[in-house]
């Protein structure tokens, strides 16, 4: 066991704000996450103190990265800009969200899955496949994610019955062409943004706004901004249907997920009529 402080970290809104899809609450306090072929369990302490289930040399050896621990969010959140209301209301909601650290493979797959499906339904599918085609996790009861080959030599039939529906088709096509070598997804860590969304858009079920969910949450590309129907909705809303995103800087997608998981939440009240928005087109971030 190992027992670190992370400073602006909320592990609940980390956990179900959409962007893994096998980390899960297991208890009042306690957190499970599958991730890299290793299975962790996380107690909440309390004060941004946190109990892992591993030893200090796995920690710092995997999860120190996985968890964003280089970066500043503090920093981030100081950055943004003191004019934008709904800008400081996101961040006090969810500014101890970090972005994680996932597999590239992994978030792609997940994110074909999410089309048309709620939080809940995707950890389902993603559970299932694991189960079907990973291998099990030594000492555990979890599976790993499948390789890109144990899911090209899936059948549609044995895919169809993980709940996928029309999904199955774009995660095989999808599978067979990165076990073939079509698409080399570590290679695409070392281009540009624009070359890396323009490759990934090439596979079956890849649009826009799901290649910059992998780019974000699968190779940490933080200027990446997805936009989904919760995003769309502030945008129309806060900043009169002109995204804000060229002008937030280098954390754009880290901004993007406080707005996202904000606008979702309970406490969020839109603006109350289109000049308060369109007040807010001209903010920028000191960050940039």
């Amino acid at each position: 066991m190992t027992e670190i402080t992370i400073p602006n970290f909320d592990i609940a809104l980390t956990a179900d704000s959409g962007q893994c899809f096998r980390f899960n609450r297991t208890g009042e306090r306690d957190y499970q996450l599958i991730a890299h072929g290793r299975v962790l369990t996380v107690r909440d302490l309390g004060e941004g103190r946190y109990l892992l289930g591993c030893e200090q040399g796995e920690f710092e050896a995997l999860w120190r990265h996985y968890f964003d621990l280089e970066t500043d969010y503090a920093a981030i959140l100081s950055g943004l800009p003191a004019d934008d209301a709904f800008l400081q209301a996101a961040a006090r909601y969810a500014g101890g969200l970090r972005i994680l650290r996932q597999d590239p493979w992994e978030t792609l797959i997940g994110f074909i899955i999410s089309q048309r499906k709620n939080l809940a339904s995707i950890k389902s599918c993603m559970a299932a496949i694991s189960r079907r085609f990973g291998a099990p996790i030594p000492g555990t009861d979890a599976y790993a994610f499948p390789t890109p080959g144990q899911l090209a030599a899936a059948t549609l039939d044995e895919l169809n019955a993980c709940a996928l529906g029309y999904r199955s088709r774009y995660i095989q096509q999808t599978a067979r062409l990165i076990a073939d070598g079509a698409l080399d997804l570590a290679a695409l860590d070392g281009l540009p943004d624009a070359a890396m969304r323009a490759a990934l858009v090439t596979l079956p079920g890849v649009g826009v706004k799901i290649a910059d969910c992998v780019m974000l949450f699968g190779y940490h590309r933080t200027r990446a901004f997805p936009h989904d129907v919760w995003i769309n909705r502030v945008v129309e809303r806060e900043y009169g249907g002109q995204t804000p995103a060229e002008n937030l800087g280098p954390y754009a997608g880290v901004i993007q997920q406080y707005m996202f998981c904000y606008a979702r939440g309970p406490a969020y009240r839109p603006a109350p009529d289109a000049s308060q928005a369109n007040a807010r087109r001209g903010s920028g971030n000191p960050l940039a």
